[in-house]
């Protein structure tokens, strides 16, 4: 069942050697403990962190460090690339103008990677 993204919801890029966590900015404007996001927050360095180590051979540092390592895959740190917006999103509600950010959307980087969630960031409470 999908579920709203909020700010620290945990990611993982099929090319990134480590988890990252979802950064999102206050601008919504909704009334919540913790930012919940929309699809815009696909801003590299600003809502999509690195991912420890990158070993996509389409990366231009991977390529080069591979080629120097005369053709062993060499892994470089993670610079994500990620110019368009996550897809597809809840379509039925919008948040700031745009789809809100669902667990099941997923985000394509540049350099050939598919970031998805393992966890939404939503915590639920039962109450007693």
């Amino acid at each position: 069942m999908p579920m709203q993204v909020c700010m620290g919801a945990m990611m993982q890029c099929t090319f990134g050697m480590a988890p990252s966590s979802l950064v999102v900015l206050p601008t919504n404007k909704v009334l919540t403990n913790v930012p919940d996001a929309n699809i815009m927050d696909h801003i590299p360095m600003t809502n999509i962190m690195p991912f420890g180590m990158c070993n996509s051979p389409s990366n231009p540092t991977v390529a080069a460090a591979t080629a120097a390592a005369l053709g062993v895959l060499t892994p470089m740190p993670c610079i994500p690339n990620t110019p368009a917006p996550w897809v597809p999103g809840a379509a039925t509600v919008l948040l700031g103008n745009a789809p809100t950010l669902d667990n099941v959307s997923q985000l394509m980087c540049v350099w050939g990677g598919v970031i998805t969630f393992t966890d939404p960031g939503e915590e639920t409470i039962q109450v007693p």
